[in-house]
């Protein structure tokens, strides 16, 4: 993996192992999982997850890739970004995000949003990059409008979470549209 991704306020680093800490300030909290079908996380499960980002990373051909998300001025991790490439022949990514609460509302996951996707187009060579959200995630599927992504639709009852089935919100983006 080259250099970290980096913009005008977060880095974007490869997951490592003790990161578990601070994945786990914001997985364990309710409010932050609410929309996903994992969660809150105990502390295993958060050191489980990140040794499978580690595992993940480690595959040959790769599709998966997790990054913490680190405050530049500040060098705390408040969240991670991950980019999975779901079809390599027809070059189909996907991309996610999470943040901790404390820091919502400030741009930060728009930033992050962009260079997911740059990185999808620039060193993954990706012709389509979509994302999915609950329509109730005001925040995220914002986020998702903010970066140039264009609202496909709705995919109805495509997750079951804690409260029952949600739909998903899909939203995308091509290369030739990405500058």
């Amino acid at each position: 993996m080259k250099n970290n991704l980096r913009s005008e306020r977060v880095i974007l680093r490869e997951m490592e192992e003790n990161d578990w800490i601070d994945v786990h300030k914001y997985a364990s909290q309710e409010k932050v999982c609410q929309y996903q079908p994992w969660g809150p996380n105990s502390e295993q499960e958060s050191k489980d997850f990140v040794k499978q980002v580690l595992r993940d990373a480690r595959k040959e051909p790769r599709s998966r890739f997790v990054f913490a998300v680190i405050v530049k001025e500040s060098r705390e991790m408040v969240g991670a970004g991950e980019i999975n490439i779901r079809d390599f022949s027809n070059r189909v990514g996907e991309i996610a995000y999470i943040m901790n609460p404390q820091y919502w509302g400030k741009g930060l996951a728009t930033e992050v949003a962009k260079l997911l996707i740059a990185h999808g187009f620039s060193d993954l060579h990706l012709h389509r990059i979509f994302a999915t959200c609950d329509p109730r995630n005001i925040g995220s599927l914002k986020v998702l409008e903010k970066v140039g992504m264009l609202k496909e639709g709705k995919l109805r009852e495509d997750l079951l979470i804690k409260d029952g089935w949600r739909d998903s919100l899909l939203y995308s983006i091509l290369e030739q549209e990405w500058d």
